[in-house]
């Protein structure tokens, strides 16, 4: 398995914080909903590197899409990512969607020995579609490490109304976006919100969370 080492970094050097985040399994790190979930924390100060799993990476010099691995399997890739990136500060490690969850499943080994601060997931996969019993939430329940997901209310990965009867850890803290989508996104016509509002409301709610981190 080859190192990772190709990154999308934006924002400023001297940022406070880098944020590292791996894409979902179906869409890669310049998707137009990580590109707009960036930018919106770079504005706001963040310095953010995104990078790419093998198989995602694969599928821009082949015709084959292969189907991403179980997120377990793409655990040793999440860390070599990590050990690949230069930080210079404080480091919050998370992704969207998939990349969320697989950061979620080493965040507390790295938490405990001072590599990383926190966690972000924007979308987290808290069950498959359509099948709200199949639940991915295990380690949540425990998990240690100051976590902030960034959720819409309709997301078909776990909704308000599914994610309130869960046991999740008292580290974990979720924003609720009105009417938003896998990707954050409302129907402006129901919610009154439009996309860019929600990408502000996140950007403001992760600014707020990293200043109550021990850093």
């Amino acid at each position: 398995m080859k190192p990772m080492t190709d990154f999308l970094i934006e924002g400023p050097a001297d940022a406070r914080f880098t944020i590292l985040l791996a894409h979902g399994a179906g869409a890669p790190m310049n998707s137009n909903s990580m590109t707009a979930a960036t930018a919106a924390l770079v504005a706001i100060g963040f310095r953010v590197a995104r990078f790419e799993f093998n198989y995602m990476a694969a599928r821009r010099t082949s015709a084959s899409r292969k189907p991403p691995p179980k997120a377990e399997k793409l655990i040793p890739e999440y860390r070599s990512a990590i050990e690949a990136l230069e930080v210079y500060g404080p480091l919050i490690i998370g992704g969207k969607s998939m990349g969320g969850r697989v950061a979620s499943m080493i965040a507390d080994e790295l938490h405990v020995s001072g590599k990383i601060t926190g966690l972000l997931c924007l979308g987290y996969p808290f069950h498959p579609p359509g099948k709200p019993t199949s639940l991915r939430t295990q380690h949540l329940e425990t998990i240690q490490t100051p976590t902030l997901i960034c959720q819409g209310t309709r997301d078909e990965f776990g909704n308000d109304a599914e994610v309130a009867n869960y046991g999740l850890s008292d580290q974990i803290d979720i924003l609720w976006l009105e009417d938003g989508d896998h990707d954050l996104k409302p129907r402006k016509t129901v919610s009154g919100f439009t996309a860019s509002d929600h990408l502000t409301s996140m950007a403001t709610a992760v600014k707020l969370w990293t200043e109550t981190l021990d850093t």
